[in-house]
């Protein structure tokens, strides 16, 4: 079989099982396991594929057709630029979440760059994320803000082994500090941070049987489920988070569709400053900026 072979066939299995974008997925599978860039398939389409090479497409392919997301199969997936280890611990980063991670790091180096009187040594940026996950966000923050010094919580050990890896992985490990912690149960008393970050499960309980099943039997239930109407964590961060704010710092958060609205009252009812309401790239309200 050739490079097109396996595009065809496969793309058209991928198709019959429901898979969003098929011939994409082989062609990443593809690039996966012949260690080739994705554009140089085109110039190669009549290349032999080896028993072995093909033993391994066999598999990836058919997982892949049990709707086994393709991150999990491949074991990593790129975060705003950065190779982040995945797997059944955490959620999946999602293209989105990219857009709050950024939003974070500029905030910290304005912050610092509106400063002329703030020694960085003396008194470093600091990082609260909340639910941790894969660490995406927090790798992403300390890389893109050098300064920055993170620390990152989350109630599963499973998901801190995984984010654990990746902030080795990224050379971090002095600068981003994991902590196993039922929301701000555990952190040191007093303690407060510039920017509290938190991408929380915003999905209302009853729908979690609906959602794709790349997400719905292999993302953690406990990454998704936000409760009967996806709004607890909100109404808990509402009346927690703002002793663990810093004067002048911010809390940024991600949310559902449609959600925006009823967020917004929640904090402001508890005496937050909503200070944006942000869309993401498809133009849907997507986060919340909120201050005391």
């Amino acid at each position: 079989m050739t490079v097109l072979d396996i595009i065809q066939k496969s793309g058209e299995f991928l198709e019959r099982k429901g898979v969003d974008s098929p011939r994409l997925q082989v062609e990443l599978i593809l690039e996966q396991v012949l260690k080739m860039p994705r554009l140089q398939l085109y110039v190669n389409f009549e290349r032999p594929i080896t028993d072995n090479e093909l033993d391994r497409l066999r598999d990836y392919v058919r997982r892949r057709g049990t709707r086994e997301p393709l991150q999990h199969i491949l074991g990593s997936t790129s975060f705003c630029g950065l190779e982040i280890e995945v797997g059944r611990q955490a959620l999946i980063p999602r293209p989105e979440t990219e857009m709050l991670a950024e939003r974070a790091w500029k905030f910290l180096n304005a912050r610092i760059g509106s400063n002329s009187q703030l020694s960085t040594q003396e008194q470093p940026s600091t990082v609260l994320e909340l639910g941790v996950g894969s660490g995406c966000i927090s790798v992403a923050i300390a890389v893109n803000s050098p300064t920055a010094q993170v620390t990152a919580i989350d109630l599963s050990d499973e998901a801190l082994e995984l984010a654990g890896r990746n902030v080795r992985r990224h050379e971090l490990a002095d600068r981003v500090r994991l902590l196993k912690s039922d929301g701000f149960g555990q952190l040191p008393p007093g303690v407060q941070y510039d920017l509290i970050v938190f991408n929380p499960p915003y999905i209302p309980s009853g729908e979690i049987e609906t959602l794709q099943p790349e997400v719905r039997d292999h993302d953690p239930r406990a990454a998704l489920d936000g409760g009967e109407d996806g709004l607890n964590f909100y109404r808990m961060l509402a009346e927690q988070a703002s002793a663990c704010l810093r004067p002048g710092g911010v809390m940024m958060l991600e949310f559902g569709d449609g959600q925006a609205s009823v967020i917004g009252t929640i904090f402001k009812d508890t005496g937050w400053t909503v200070d944006a309401i942000v869309r993401d790239l498809a133009d849907k309200e997507r986060f919340i900026v909120l201050s005391r």
